[in-house]
């Protein structure tokens, strides 16, 4: 046997593997769209104020359901790829260097943001204000996971 076709031990399957650490990522997400959420509706005092979640830039109330969306996808997403079938278990290698290109310059940009968000309001710095920045760099993860998956994969 060649050592292309000698069987490779994977008990709990590559795919599963990328499944879970995508929905680990969806999950930290999913806890930062929560946090938001309760601190909007006042039920959260414990947590920082909506200052340090919101930058503004989407109103709350058209980003909220966009938020919801991406955890949509991101549940459909983890949920083909931890069966090993569907849309999103299916090798796409152009898509996925392409994701992990972009999965570059969005992370750039978020660094790039946090840069001049510290030069720019010094007050703010280390941490202050920093949770949109520290998810979008979450999310850049995660499509640079997804697109290291559909690059990876021989079969789905």
């Amino acid at each position: 046997m060649t050592t292309s076709t000698v069987p490779r031990f994977d008990p709990l399957g590559t795919h599963r593997a990328y499944a879970l650490a995508l929905g680990g990522m969806a999950f930290a997400f999913f806890l930062r769209v929560l946090g938001q959420a309760l601190v909007a509706a006042e039920r959260a005092s414990f947590l920082p104020p909506m200052k340090e979640w919101y930058s503004g830039l989407v109103p709350y109330s058209a980003l909220l359901p966009i938020q919801i969306v991406i955890l949509g996808v991101q549940a459909a997403i983890s949920r083909d790829i931890w069966r090993g079938s569907g849309t999103f278990a299916v090798p796409r290698p152009a898509i996925g260097r392409g994701l992990q290109w972009f999965s570059y310059v969005y992370f750039a940009v978020m660094v790039l943001r946090y840069l001049v968000t510290m030069t720019v309001y010094p007050e703010r710095r280390w941490l202050s204000g920093t949770i949109p920045i520290f998810f979008h760099g979450v999310l850049a993860a995660y499509l640079f996971t997804l697109g290291r998956y559909y690059t990876s994969r021989r079969d789905p």
